[in-house]
C-alpha cells in the first residue's frame, strides 16, 4: 500500500480531503433516505416493495461509509501494519458484507424496475409482474445470506494471513510473508472478488438492458400514436430512459473501479490509491442523489419539510 513514508504531497492531501468529503455526502444522502422511509414505515406500518429494497440499499451504503472512513483512516495512519493487524479482520469483514449487500440490493432494484415497467408480454415476465412484490422480502433475506457467506470466505483468507504473519513474525521471515500475501491476493482474493461482484452486477446489467430496450420500443410506438397525451408520455419516457442510462453508466463505472482496485494493477502510489477511492465513491454519491431525485416519496417529504 504505502511504504512507511508519512509525508503527503499537496495533491494527495487534496484527494484525501475530497475522498472524505464524498464519504460525508454519502452518509448525509443515505441517512436522509433512511429517515424519510423510516418515518413512512413508522406511520404506515409497512413499506412498498421498491422502498424496502431502497431502504436496504441505503442502510448498507450508510453503514458502509462509516466503515470505509474507519478503514481508510487506519490506512492513512498505519500504512505498514494495516494488512497484518487484528483491526483489519473487523474492518474488512464489515466492508465485504456491506459492499455485497449494496451490490445485491442494486441488482434487486434493477430487476424490480425491469419486471414492473417493461412492456414485454412474455408469459414469464407477466407472471413475475404479478408475483415479484410478494418475493421482495425473501429476496432481500437471500441477499443477506449470500453476502454473509461471501464475507465469511473473505474473512477466512484474511484470518489465515494474520495467523501466518503472527507465527512467522517471530522468525523474522517478512519476505516470505509478503510473498504469501501476494499469492493469496492473486489466487484467492481476486477470483473471489470477481465472482462475488460479477453475479449481482450481471443481473443488474441484464435487467437494465431489457428495461431500456423495452422503453425504447414503446417510445417508438408512441411516435405513431395520435393520442392527445403523446407529448406528455413522450417526455416521461425520455426522462425515464435518460435516468436508466445514467444508472447503467454509474453502476458500470463503479463496478469497473472496484474490479481494477481488486486486481492490484495500479501503481502503489498514494495519489493512485486515493484518486481511485474517490472515483469509486463519487459514482455511488451521484447514484444515491439520482435515487432521491427520481423517487416522488422522497421529494414530496423534502418539500413538505
Amino acid at each position: 500500500m504505502f511504504r512507511g513514508d508519512i509525508k503527503l504531497e499537496n495533491g494527495v492531501i487534496t484527494l484525501i480531503a475530497f475522498f472524505f468529503f464524498l464519504c460525508l455526502i454519502l452518509i448525509v444522502e443515505n441517512g436522509y433516505i433512511l429517515v424519510v422511509l423510516g418515518r413512512e414505515w413508522a406511520q404506515c406500518g409497512t413499506l412498498t416493495p421498491v422502498n424496502k429494497i431502497l431502504t436496504c440499499l441505503s442502510a448498507s451504503r450508510f453503514l458502509l461509509q462509516w466503515g470505509v472512513c474507519g478503514k481508510n483512516l487506519y490506512v492513512l495512519l498505519y500504512p505498514m501494519v494495516f494488512p497484518y493487524n487484528p483491526v483489519h479482520q473487523y474492518l474488512s469483514f464489515h466492508w465485504d458484507f456491506l459492499n455485497s449487500v449494496s451490490l445485491w440490493s442494486s441488482a434487486l432494484l434493477g430487476v424490480f424496475y425491469c419486471v414492473k415497467i417493461t412492456t414485454f408480454t412474455d408469459p414469464v415476465v407477466l407472471w413475475l409482474k404479478w408475483r415479484i412484490s410478494r418475493f421482495v422480502t425473501w429476496l432481500l433475506f437471500g441477499s443477506f445470506g449470500i453476502s454473509l457467506f461471501t464475507a465469511f470466505l473473505f474473512f477466512i483468507g484474511n484470518y489465515y494471513i494474520y495467523y501466518i504473519y503472527s507465527v512467522r513474525s517471530l522468525l523474522s521471515e517478512n519476505s516470505t510473508m509478503e510473498n504469501l500475501r501476494r499469492q493469496l491476493e492473486t489466487y484467492y482474493f481476486f477470483p473471489l472478488k470477481v465472482i462475488s461482484s460479477s453475479i449481482p452486477a450481471a443481473i443488474f446489467f441484464i435487467s437494465m438492458v431489457f428495461l431500456i430496450t423495452s422503453l425504447e420500443r414503446h417510445k417508438k410506438k408512441m411516435l405513431h400514436s395520435d393520442s392527445g397525451l403523446w407529448d406528455f408520455r413522450f417526455q416521461a419516457h425520455t426522462k425515464a430512459l435518460k435516468t436508466l442510462i445514467s444508472f447503467f453508466i454509474l453502476f458500470a463505472s463503479y463496478f469497473f473501479a472496484i474490479m481494477v482496485n481488486a486486481s492490484n494493477i495500479l501503481p502503489s502510489l498514494k495519489s493512485w490509491y486515493w484518486g481511485w477511492q474517490a472515483l469509486i465513491y463519487l459514482c455511488i454519491a451521484i447514484h444515491s442523489m439520482l435515487l432521491i431525485l427520481n423517487n416522488p416519496r422522497l421529494l414530496c417529504w423534502r418539500r413538505a419539510a
